[in-house]
């Protein structure tokens, strides 16, 4: 059973940068689209961004040019660099496969962006 493991959270500042990882039990070469995820307190779980094949990325509107979602094939590795952020990116953030069916959620890392 693959697992998900996602670090790097933490308690910022409103413009704050922070980089978060996700390690994966298994290769990630031949996974297509690895993404990001999301969830704000009483909100359902968003998508953020994606990244297939080592080059296309994708991102939700609201985080277009604040965040780089990046990955590591050798190290089965994902990351999401978050610049300038902001109190509406406070969230529990997640990592996933974009395939059907995704992978089991891992614990998530909680980000606190205040104002």
């Amino acid at each position: 059973q693959v697992q998900l493991v996602e670090s790097g959270g933490g308690l910022v500042q409103a413009g704050d940068s922070l980089r978060l990882a996700c390690a994966i039990s298994r290769t990630i070469f031949g996974v297509n689209a690895l993404g990001w995820y999301r969830r704000a307190p009483g909100k359902e779980r968003e998508w953020v961004a994606t990244i297939v094949s080592d080059v296309n990325t994708n991102y939700t509107d609201s985080v277009k040019g604040r965040f780089t979602i990046s990955r590591d094939n050798a190290r089965a590795m994902m990351y999401l660099q978050m610049n300038n952020l902001e109190p509406d990116d406070t969230a529990v953030y997640y990592c996933n496969r974009l395939d059907r069916p995704q992978w089991p959620w891992g614990q998530g890392t909680q980000v606190t962006v205040s104002s």
